[in-house]
């Protein structure tokens, strides 16, 4: 199972993915954090971000995660972007998207403190918001506050395991 988290610099992604993965037991892998490990000086060219999403996909294939679950977290702001990523994971039957969003006013105040491997400031997230391509398939859509990690968790986990009983049947 691949869970695919995306969503805007300063909307609370990846304090939800590296939780949702210690949850549920599964390998996690940072877009941020590649990207550090990949460039000692990032120029966020769209050559550089394809290239960490590329490396992303290539540690899916990688993952030695005894369950097979592995969660993804970057913006994944593109159609392009995603679609390498359904292309490239299209032999399994179990990827799911959940974005994750939050109201301007809370992105703003959390984009003022320094996050360990985000390089996102306000000015990062609009012209990232800029050129937001939504996505269109089915997938888990939930609101992030400063108070709400528990809840979300939940609806993302009680999401998951609804669509493996229905996969089971």
């Amino acid at each position: 199972m691949i869970v695919i988290v995306f969503g805007l610099p300063g909307s609370g992604k990846s304090y939800f993915a590296s939780r949702l993965a210690e949850m549920i037991n599964a390998d996690y892998i940072n877009s941020d954090r590649l990207r550090m490990e990949m460039h000692a000086i990032r120029t966020y060219s769209e050559e550089e971000k394809l290239s960490v999403y590329e490396k992303m996909l290539e540690k899916v294939t990688l993952s030695k995660n005894d369950k097979g679950i592995v969660v993804l977290d970057g913006t994944f702001y593109k159609k392009k972007i995603r679609k390498i990523f359904i292309d490239g994971l299209r032999t399994l039957d179990a990827v799911f998207f959940i974005e994750v969003k939050a109201e301007e006013s809370v992105i703003r105040e959390r984009l003022k403190n320094r996050r360990p491997y985000s390089e996102a400031d306000f000015d990062i997230y609009q012209k990232i918001k800029t050129l937001w391509e939504p996505m269109v398939n089915d997938h888990l859509v939930l609101e992030s506050t400063n108070d709400n990690i528990e809840d979300m968790l939940l609806m993302a986990v009680n999401h998951l395991n609804k669509y493996g009983e229905t996969r089971n049947k």
